[in-house]
């Protein structure tokens, strides 16, 4: 079930099931730095719904889970998507493992966990089910618009452009899925975290800085176009076109 528009030279999408915020942030920080993009759900109903929404390429579930049991959640999902499932739990006995992979999931990894061995089996199981290793892209040239990972750094035309953090971050994951359209709750998930308590408008402001950095106006963008009654997405529009 992949939705059009999947990210461009990266990964793709990966589902983080997890209800303990700061083992979910640690997850997040882990996937999108292999190229990722991360979207979150703290139960088993979020969780559906979420891989309803996005489609992902891999899926991580903690089975400890509110409401759906993650066994439960693993066992539809595997009925929904071909995406690779790699549980994760503080349960690390043999039954549990057996029964995790039983109910359809592709890896078991016991909590706690290093990011590491995480990393290498999502590799693993990537491998096994033909996903691309693709090595995720750390420079993303769009129109004259440059933006460069590893320096995070911006440019326009050549010349260096300054952004905060948090800018950068949103144009970052703009410019890797070029052409695709993000709501406003899918860009707070994938820069700002799942527990973002302040004002989903934000995200309109950090646009507006991100438009004056790149000289673009709000009315007939070049770069950073509002879909309306949707939200935003990124891609050059030749004004002599």
């Amino acid at each position: 079930m992949k939705a059009a528009g999947t990210p461009v030279a990266t990964r793709g999408w990966a589902l983080i099931v997890d209800d303990e915020p700061h083992v979910a942030e640690l997850l997040r920080e882990t996937l999108a730095a292999e190229g990722f993009t991360p979207v979150i759900a703290g139960d088993g109903l979020a969780a559906l719904r979420r891989a309803r929404e996005h489609s992902p390429d891999v899926i991580v579930l903690d089975i400890g889970l509110p409401g759906i049991d993650g066994l439960e959640v693993c066992r539809t999902l595997r009925k929904e998507t071909q995406a690779p499932i790699i549980v994760v739990s503080a349960r690390g006995g043999e039954i549990d493992r057996v029964v995790g992979l039983e109910v359809g999931a592709d890896d078991y990894v016991s909590k706690p966990f290093s990011p590491r061995e995480l990393v290498a089996r999502i590799r693993a199981v990537l491998r096994r089910s033909g996903g691309a290793p693709v090595q995720p892209a750390k420079r993303r040239t769009i129109g004259d618009v440059s933006v460069d990972a590893d320096r995070r750094e911006v440019t326009v035309n050549g010349k260096l452009v300054r952004l905060k953090p948090r800018e950068f971050d949103l144009l970052w994951l703009f410019a890797r899925n070029e052409g695709r359209v993000f709501t406003r709750d899918q860009l707070i998930e994938a820069v700002w975290g799942f527990d973002f308590e302040g004002d989903p408008r934000t995200v309109d402001v950090h646009v507006r800085r991100i438009r004056r950095a790149l000289r673009d106006p709000a009315e007939g963008s070049r770069y950073l176009h509002t879909v309306h009654g949707l939200g935003y997405k990124f891609s050059f529009a030749d004004e002599a076109s």
